[in-house]
């Protein structure tokens, strides 16, 4: 099945066509190109903003090709390896405090990467992480990079390639400076299995020369309740992939812990809702990435199908499994519009659950999953055996649920989502 064509796929389709792209990168290296070029077919803003590898045009995709901005107003597009694949997060959590005297921050509903870097620092945690005993805000916003060129690897010939960079603008979201060295932070309020190793560098490269202390490159996810920092180091500040992971680490606030008894608990309460109709049965594996689009969606009115699929570590596909995973749980709804296509939003009962605390909101997550005869008697066998069933018997208590219009091996591709939810679920009680 090939995959769909988003408005960015179709514009670049024609930008490849008018100026032979392809052509000229396996011929010249390299192609640069302009905003005004990539705006006769689309708002290069929108066609130029690919944090992660699935945001890649197909085009992309196909030629294996990258794209980075070189001034304020072009781009060079090449073969190049512009994107690194985050390593495995600690299971370790470690507890932090916030400050009971703050009251203009909702520390249960941290809604946006701005504040999730505040309560990082006023609760401690890049303190910590640093190991800077004062740290204080000193950079953020948008600025030129100035000048400078670095190498990066190309993979059409297996070669360090030459790029440089003239005031090109760039983003910190958050610098803090200690005694010791400048700490500058990309931060995303969105779960991915990459990012785009630009948004460390050009910043780390701008700043390295300024200051004359260790510039700290550190990438900040947050969602549900948990923040977890990557600091990397460039080995050779000439060299873009050069970057080695020096530490890791995930904190969450102090908060009320859920037991396993909070979860039998809730298992004898429950009832059972019945399959919803026109909705497929759940083809979304992690469920941190279910709560996750909830939580965007509790942050905005709504989010267009090509917003999701653009701005997070999605393919159109996965966002339709993802949105139709949060619709079969009754979280999310969507609508069509005339003009913006297919658009989500969270329903009352979604809403309802980001209103509650963090310890009540993942039981009332918890409770959506266990309602469901195929997640409840999976869940009631994992409790018999203390472990999960092996996927042919996830299969047959799928058979056993009397899930319709799927056969077999459609059961066997969605038993995942039933033990990677349930997995979840367990947990939670670590």
């Amino acid at each position: 099945m090939s995959k769909p064509k988003t408005k960015n796929d179709k514009a670049w389709e024609q930008l490849f066509d008018k100026y032979n792209i392809a052509r000229k990168v396996e011929r010249d290296g390299v192609f640069e190109i302009t905003a005004k070029q990539i705006n006769e077919f689309r708002e290069a803003r929108l066609m130029t903003k690919f944090d992660h590898r699935s945001n890649l045009p197909i085009l992309f995709d196909e030629n294996n090709l990258s794209i980075l901005p070189i001034t304020r107003g072009s781009y060079v597009i090449s073969n190049f390896e512009a994107y690194h694949n985050f390593e495995k997060p600690s299971t370790e959590i470690i507890r932090a405090t916030a400050p009971d005297f703050i009251h203009s921050i909702d520390f249960e509903n941290i809604t946006s990467e701005a504040t999730a870097i505040n309560v990082a620092y006023l609760s401690g945690i890049l303190a910590d992480f640093t190991g800077e005993e004062t740290l204080l805000p000193t950079v953020n916003g948008r600025m030129s990079s100035e000048s400078f060129d670095f190498n990066i690897y190309n993979r059409a010939n297996d070669r360090l390639q030459n790029i440089a960079v003239v005031n090109s603008q760039i983003e910190i979201d958050g610098g803090f400076e200690g005694f010791d060295s400048l700490t500058l932070l990309e931060a995303k309020n969105s779960l991915s299995d990459d990012f785009l190793v630009r948004q460390l560098y050009y910043p780390f490269r701008l700043w390295q020369n300024k200051v004359g202390k260790p510039v700290k490159p550190v990438f900040l996810t947050y969602t549900n309740g948990v923040f977890n920092l990557y600091e990397y180091e460039f080995q050779d500040a000439q060299n873009y992939n050069s970057l080695l992971l020096v530490k890791q680490r995930n904190y969450t606030l102090e908060q009320e812990e859920i037991s396993f008894d909070d979860i039998l608990s809730l298992l004898e309460q429950i009832r059972f809702s019945p399959e919803p109709d026109g909705i497929p049965f759940p083809q979304a594996d992690s469920f941190d990435r279910v709560i996750n689009i909830c939580e965007l969606l509790f942050e905005n009115e709504y989010l267009t199908r090509e917003y999701i699929t653009y701005n997070y570590d999605f393919d159109i596909r996965q966002t339709n499994y993802y949105t139709d995973a949060c619709r079969y749980l009754g979280l999310v709804d969507k609508d069509r519009d005339r003009e913006e296509g297919v658009r989500y939003f969270l329903t009352d009962k979604g809403k309802s659950i980001f209103r509650l605390n963090l310890k009540n909101r993942n039981l009332a997550f918890v409770k959506c999953i266990l309602e469901m005869r195929a997640f409840n008697w999976t869940f009631r066998e994992y409790l018999q055996n203390l472990e999960m069933p092996v996927k042919s018997r996830v299969v047959e208590i799928m058979t056993e649920a009397e899930l319709q219009n799927m056969n077999m091996n459609t059961k066997g591709r969605r038993a995942s989502s039933i033990t990677g939810w349930l997995n979840w679920l367990i947990d939670l009680t670590r």
